[in-house]
């Protein structure tokens, strides 16, 4: 008897060790899976988009204030107050800038210049002069990519740092923590990046199509857009490139005064 029973004992436990091996690999599978699909979507690209849907309102936008305050990055101030945060993206010069800063001075306005290698290289003078006016100079990356494909904290940190030191270099004094993708694009990826280098990141709530140089808007579309869509807590995108911009701006801070509206550093955003 003890001779049979041997046998089956072997047998059972490599029957029970077959089963067991099963769940572990299923449970191993589900993981990975769960796993892999979490690092897709924290990779996944995406477009800042916005959706005016009432005039003088705040937009629809495709991340919440609440999901964007958790990697500190904003588009927005959720306020009732006639506020009214102004950034422009400066890609290169082509003469407009000077034009643009004597309009924010007229209205003392402050404002964020978001800049690129090429524009900090090109344009060290009207660098100095937004800084010494009062206004804020923010990271828009070195070369301008895709921020997205790039894998790697230590190349996205590149990006930014290699700038910052441009920056200081030139100008003096630290370059502020304020971070804007290039084009808007994204991920959960990017902004748990750029927290991690300390970083504030900004999209915005009210923009136009102002950076094309041969298809310029003109004064009355350019109205259309920026008049009916201003709202509370409005971050405001607009190129430096744009000779619209250059031309209108000083009417255009003007009717928003009228308004009721005021002129608000993205220091206060953060606070």
């Amino acid at each position: 008897m003890k001779s049979s029973f041997k046998p089956f004992l072997h047998t059972l436990g490599s029957v029970l060790f077959l089963i067991i091996a099963y769940f572990i690999g299923q449970g191993f599978a589900r993981f990975t899976a769960e796993d892999a699909m979490i690092t897709a979507e924290s990779t996944a690209s995406a477009n800042w988009g916005l959706s005016f849907q009432e005039e003088g309102k705040a937009p629809v936008a495709n991340a919440s204030a609440s999901y964007l305050a958790e990697y500190d990055a904003y588009y927005i101030e959720e306020t009732d107050e006639k506020k009214i945060y102004l950034t422009f993206d400066c890609g290169f010069e082509n003469g407009c800038t000077p034009a643009i800063l004597d309009a924010l001075k007229k209205h003392n306005a402050p404002a964020t210049f978001f800049i690129v290698g090429n524009y900090l290289e090109t344009s060290p003078e009207l660098v100095k002069r937004m800084v010494e006016e009062g206004h804020t100079v923010g990271n828009h990356t070195y070369h301008h990519p895709d921020m997205t494909q790039i894998s790697t904290e230590a190349d996205f940190a590149k990006e930014l740092q290699s700038l910052e030191q441009l920056y200081e270099e030139t100008v003096g004094q630290p370059m502020a923590n304020y971070y804007r993708p290039p084009q808007g694009i994204y991920s959960e990826a990017n902004l748990e990046m750029a927290q991690k280098l300390g970083y504030q990141t900004f999209f915005w709530s009210l923009a136009y199509v102002d950076w094309y140089q041969d298809d310029q808007p003109t004064k009355e579309e350019a109205f259309e857009k920026l008049i009916p869509r201003i709202h509370p807590g409005a971050v405001v995108l607009l190129h430096n490139t744009s000779w619209t911009n250059a031309e209108i701006l000083d009417e255009l801070l003007t009717k928003w005064e009228e308004m009721g509206y005021t002129f608000h550093p993205l220091s206060e955003l953060c606070e």
